[in-house]
Parts: structure tokens; C-alpha cells; sequence
């Protein structure tokens, strides 16, 4: 688990740092759709929405095993879900009977990437705190719903994440 966080900080850093510079159309969703290309949640109640060019989606099939990643970031957030065992269309539960599907949200530190910051779900003896909802799959696209709440091993603070949708393209 440790290494996949560290792998999420490293993919997250550099993505923040190749895009730092761009800008996006606010462009956001209806009806708690997120927009093409787009991540959007709140975050403690506050407004996120992914960068486009920073936001996507990717499925790996190996064997009869499937990942499904679906990551959003802008200049100072960032949302990862990754769900192994991926069976199409349906919800997964984050909990903490299965830690093959799991949630993270990041405010990331640019200059001192160790001190990031991370909060992941599920967490030990969380139970189940949310779920990730896939309401449809295409060849190049993948739409979605999903609420968490997720904590810090560092210092034990947890974020709610709520309202959440998915429309990336694969």
C-alpha cells in the first residue's frame, strides 16, 4: 500500500509539474455530471474540477484481471481511484474488506514532494466509507459516479468527498 502511494505522489508531482502552467474553460457539468475529460467533486464542501489535459482514465487486462485507474488533478488537488478486479458497469464499495479498490485525494507539494499530503480510502477499520459507480463504458470513454472519505495515516485528519462524477476518455 505504502508503494502505491508513492507511486500516486510521483505520477501526481509530475503531471503537476509538466502542467502547472496551463488553464482550463470553466466548462463543468450539469446535473452532477462532470463535464468531457473532467473529474469534479467537493472536497469538504469545496468545488473541485480536474484540468483536462491532467484528467484520464486507463484499463489493463492481464490474465482474467482487470484495473481500471481514473485520475483528475489541477495545480493544487488531485483525485486517483483505482479499481482491480474491474467488472464493467456496476458500483464498488471502498472498504476495508477489499483493498483492491481504493481512493486517494492529494494536495501535493511541488517544491518538497515528501511533504505532500495524502489521504486515502479505505483506511484500517473504516469499514466501508464509499463507493465508486460506473454507469458506462465505450471504447474510448468511461462515466461515472463517486463519494469517499478518506484519511491521512500521518496525522489521523480525514476528508469527505462527496457529489463526485466521471467523464474521461480511456
Amino acid at each position: 500500500m505504502k508503494k502505491l502511494k508513492q507511486l500516486v505522489l510521483l505520477l501526481t508531482t509530475v503531471s503537476l509539474i509538466t502542467f502547472l502552467s496551463c488553464s482550463t474553460s470553466d466548462d463543468g457539468g450539469k446535473n452532477g455530471t462532470a463535464a468531457s475529460g473532467t473529474i469534479t467533486a467537493k472536497v469538504d464542501g469545496k468545488e473541485f474540477t480536474s484540468l483536462k489535459i491532467t484528467s484520464q482514465a486507463s484499463v489493463v487486462t492481464v490474465g482474467e484481471q482487470t484495473t481500471i485507474t481514473l485520475q483528475g488533478n489541477t495545480s493544487s488537488q488531485a483525485i486517483n481511484m483505482i479499481i482491480n478486479g474491474y467488472d464493467g458497469v456496476g458500483t464498488y464499495q471502498l472498504s476495508d474488506n477489499n483493498v483492491f479498490i481504493i481512493a486517494s485525494y492529494t494536495e501535493p507539494n511541488i517544491n518538497n514532494p515528501l511533504d505532500s499530503k495524502i489521504w486515502s480510502a479505505p483506511y484500517q477499520d473504516s469499514g466501508i466509507v464509499g463507493e465508486i459507480k460506473i454507469s458506462e463504458e465505450t471504447d474510448t470513454n468511461i462515466i461515472g459516479t463517486f463519494s469517499f472519505t478518506c484519511k491521512n495515516s500521518n496525522d489521523g485528519t480525514t476528508k469527505n468527498i462527496t457529489d463526485g462524477s466521471f467523464n474521461l476518455e480511456k
